[in-house]
């Protein structure tokens, strides 16, 4: 399974917090890794094996949704910063809008990430 994370920069500790705190998890379920840049360069920077795609302000996001619409990303896991305003709103809707399309789960915080997680761990 392939994951996406993403995570606005104020929220980007909160991610890696996540991740962390998952950890064992993540590898015994062999769950892929891809990220967009920034992300993607704290969660290595971390120890966790990502794949890394663009910044999302220069197209990351929407390389992440090219990868959902083809099948190839099953879930993602964006933490948005709801207090902040971000250049490129319109990627991430988009990015949100083709999750919604192709029916694949996305969570924008981490109590919905950690769901999603315990549901990979019981095989739900």
């Amino acid at each position: 399974m392939e994951i996406a994370i993403i995570a606005h920069d104020g929220k980007k500790a909160d991610m890696l917090q996540f991740l962390n705190k998952n950890k064992e998890l993540l590898i015994r379920e062999n769950i892929k890794l891809i990220a967009t840049g920034t992300t993607g360069s704290k969660a290595i920077e971390a120890g966790f094996e990502v794949k890394r795609m663009l910044s999302g302000p220069l197209g990351g996001d929407a390389q992440i949704a090219a990868r959902v619409a083809v099948g190839e990303t099953q879930m993602v896991f964006f933490f948005k910063d709801p207090l902040a305003s971000h250049a490129h709103e319109v990627d991430i809707n988009m990015l949100i809008r083709v999750c919604d399309v192709h029916n694949v789960p996305l969570a924008t915080n981490e109590a919905s990430a950690q769901l999603l997680l315990n549901a990979i761990a019981l095989q739900l």
